[in-house]
Parts: C-alpha cells; structure tokens; sequence
C-alpha cells in the first residue's frame, strides 16, 4: 500500500526537491550529465521509505520543480505526475542495502572511457591519490578504493541482483561504474553524495588521462 503522505513528507521533500534542482544544474555544466541522462534522488523517509527523485527522461540542466517525484519502496508515485526510471530500482537498492541517503548517478564521459578500456575487468583499484580521502572513511592516500563494473543491461532486475551481491562481497564501496553507460555514487546525505561524485569523477579522469600517456 502506498505511503501515506505527510506535512513532515512535504516539508522533506522540499527541501530535497531544491537541493536537486541545484545539484541537477551543476551536474550538467560539469559535463557529468548529457541530454536526458543520469538520476539523482534523495531518501526522504526511512519508515516507511519514501524516495524524492528525478522524473524519467528529464533533462537535468534546467529541472522545475515539478521534474521531482516521491517515491515508496515499491516505486509507486505517491508525489508528483511524472514516472520513474527502471534504473530507480538500483536507487532503491542502494538506499536499502548500502544505507545510502542519497544517490547520484552519472553519465560522465570519463566513466565510459575507463570502463571500455577495461572491456574484461569487473572492476579497477584506485590506490595514491590524495584525493581518495574525500571519500567517507578514508584516511590516507595508500587506501585501495575498489570500483566495481558492472556489464549494462535494459533489465535493471538483473542488474539489481548483481548489484546486491557486490554490496555483500564490498560493504565499503563509494560506487560503481555500469558500462559504457555511467557513474554511480552514493553517500549519507546529498552533500556527501555530491562529494563523493567529485571525488570519483576526478580519480576517473586522472586514470583515463595517465592510460593515454601510457598507450602513446
């Protein structure tokens, strides 16, 4: 049964709706969002689960207020006239089983780079970067920040389920990387989400960058 929706409910999504309009904007001028590409959500509620996310086939550059929609566990649209992306399933997954508050998920083009590049590796350890101490928990630049790569698939059930698996085998994980396709993130909040995504996106480039030098 859909969530019941709330005063609390509105004034939670609010707030997110905003923070995701900006987001959204930045996003884009980065370069990290192109066309209708990406998904950015927010988890509102807890019990129950009540998800504030952009609509399906919205271009993130210049979202309106009405681009964002409530979700619950069940992808039913309790908030909002818009539908859900299928990819919302693996926003669900995160948030559920990563204990994520927030999950952004990009189509940079770096992330394709590198996950073509390694066409038979089903993930790359990012190790010496000062950088790597953006993500939460990290403390020195010798840590090994696996990213995982997961082969892209129109049916996000299947991809759900890997995913799953890579979350019981790699508890610590920042993101993950579908390939040829884009960049997922996820932190306790949209802030640390946003910073995480940086943080990823600039590993990223650096590999690419470094693996055309070396390819020379």
């Amino acid at each position: 049964m859909p969530a019941k929706w709330t005063s609390e409910l509105e004034s939670a999504f609010n707030a997110s709706t905003h923070e995701i309009i900006e987001i959204g904007k930045y996003l884009y001028n980065r370069g990290w969002l192109y066309a209708t590409s990406g998904n950015l959500s927010s988890l509102i509620s807890t019990d129950p689960t009540v998800v504030a996310i952009t609509e399906s086939g919205t271009f993130k550059g210049n979202l309106k207020t009405d681009n964002i929609i409530a979700i619950d566990s069940e992808m039913n649209v309790i908030k909002g006239k818009g539908k859900p992306s299928s990819e919302t399933l693996l926003h669900l997954k995160l948030e559920a089983s990563a204990k994520a508050g927030a999950v952004l998920h990009t189509h940079s083009v770096w992330s394709n780079v590198i996950s073509s590049y390694f066409s038979e590796s089903e993930g790359i350890y990012l190790s010496g970067y000062e950088m790597l101490k953006a993500l939460n928990g990290v403390k020195t630049h010798e840590h090994e920040e696996f990213l995982p790569i997961i082969e892209n698939n129109q049916d996000m059930k299947k991809v759900s389920i890997e995913l799953d698996d890579i979350l019981t085998e790699k508890p610590g994980i920042h993101g993950l990387i579908l390939r040829k396709h884009g960049l997922y993130t996820w932190g306790r909040d949209l802030n640390e989400a946003l910073r995480h995504l940086e943080a990823l996106e600039y590993l990223l480039e650096s590999e690419g960058r470094l693996l055309s030098f070396k390819d020379k």
